[in-house]
C-alpha cells in the first residue's frame, strides 16, 4: 500500500471513529450545558444500545435495518427513566450528588447487563459485511461507510433542530439561563426530559452502528464516557458545532496515532489532549461565551 493509499485508510478510518465520538458527545455535552452535570452513566446507553441490538437480532432473527430505530426508542426512554428516578430528585441539591448519582447508574447498568447477557463479548453481524469499496488503494468496508452516512445524516438532524426549531431555541435557552427560561414561558421540565430523550437515543445509535465492527461487552460504556467527555472539553461545554469538531478531530487523531505510531497509545494521545486543552485552553479550542450559544 502507498503513502497515499494508507493515509486515506486511516483518513476514512478516523472518520467512522470520529462519527461515533460526536454522536456520543451530543449527549453529554447538551446535559452539561444544561444542568451544569456530568453524566458518567452516558457510555452505559451506548452500551445497552448495542446490547439490546444483538438481542433483537440474534435473538429475535429481526434484520439490523430495522433493529436500529427500535433499539433507539427503547434507549431514550431508558434514559427518560434515569432523568426521573437518578437525577431529578437531586437537582436542587449539590452537583456533587448528581455526580454520585450518574456513576451508582453506570455500575447498576453494567452489572445489570452482565446478569441479564453475562459478561462475555458479543459479536453483531452487518448486512454490509461482504461489501467493499476502493478508491485509490483504500479499502472501505460497506458497513464502515453505512457508520459514516448514518451518523452524518442525525448529525446534520440534530443540528438543524437546535439551530433552527422552537425546540433548539428553547434547548439554548434553558443552558443559557433556566431560570429566566422559566419566567418566558418555557417549559423547562419537558425540555429538560426530551434532552435527556435525544441525547440518550444518540448514545444508542453510536453504540448499534459500532457493534459489528467492534465487540459488545459490558463495560464498553466506560471508555465511551471517557472519550465523550474529551470530546467535550477540546469542542467547549455546552458547544454544539464544537462537539462535532471535537469529535472528528478526536478520531482521526487516535486513527493517525495508531496507525503511524501503535495502537497501544491511541487512548494515551485522547488523555493528552485532553490535559493539553484543559491546561491552556479551559474553554476549549472551539468554546465560546454562554451569550454567544443563544
Amino acid at each position: 500500500m502507498s503513502s497515499i493509499s494508507e493515509f486515506l485508510q486511516q483518513t476514512v478510518n478516523g472518520l467512522v471513529m470520529g462519527s461515533s465520538y460526536v454522536l456520543t458527545a451530543f449527549g453529554l455535552t447538551m446535559i452539561l450545558g444544561m444542568l451544569d452535570m456530568i453524566n458518567f452513566a452516558h457510555g452505559e446507553l451506548l452500551m445497552m444500545g448495542a446490547f439490546v441490538a444483538v438481542s433483537l437480532v440474534i435473538g429475535l432473527n429481526l434484520p439490523y435495518l430495522v433493529v436500529i430505530p427500535i433499539a433507539i426508542v427503547i434507549v431514550s426512554i431508558l434514559g427518560v427513566i434515569m432523568e426521573r428516578l437518578a437525577f431529578r430528585p437531586l437537582e436542587n441539591s449539590d452537583r456533587v450528588n448528581l455526580l454520585v448519582s450518574s456513576l451508582g447508574v453506570s455500575i447498576l447498568l453494567q452489572n445489570g447487563v452482565q446478569l441479564i447477557w453475562g459478561p462475555d463479548p458479543r459479536n453483531l453481524p452487518s448486512p454490509f459485511a461482504n461489501t467493499q469499496f476502493t478508491f485509490a488503494g483504500a479499502v472501505l468496508s460497506g458497513h464502515r461507510l453505512f457508520v459514516v452516512v448514518v451518523s452524518l445524516v442525525l448529525i446534520g438532524i440534530l443540528y438543524y433542530v437546535i439551530q433552527r426549531t422552537k425546540l433548539g431555541i428553547a434547548m439554548r435557552s434553558c443552558a443559557f439561563d433556566m431560570e429566566t427560561a422559566k419566567l418566558m414561558g418555557i417549559k423547562a421540565r419537558t425540555i429538560i426530559v426530551m434532552t435527556f430523550a435525544i441525547g440518550s437515543g444518540l448514545g444508542a445509535a453510536a453504540g448499534i452502528l459500532l457493534a459489528p465492527i467492534f465487540s459488545v461487552y459490558p463495560t464498553m460504556g466506560v471508555a465511551a464516557t471517557v472519550k465523550a467527555f474529551v470530546v467535550v472539553l477540546l469542542g467547549g461545554i455546552g458547544n454544539v458545532t464544537g462537539a462535532i469538531a471535537g469529535g472528528f478531530t478526536l478520531g482521526l487523531v487516535e486513527t493517525y496515532a495508531a496507525g503511524y505510531w501503535s495502537s497501544e497509545y491511541k487512548d494515551v494521545v485522547a488523555f493528552l489532549i485532553m490535559i493539553l486543552v484543559l491546561l491552556f485552553k479551559p474553554e476549549g479550542l472551539f468554546g465560546k461565551n454562554v451569550q454567544e450559544k443563544v
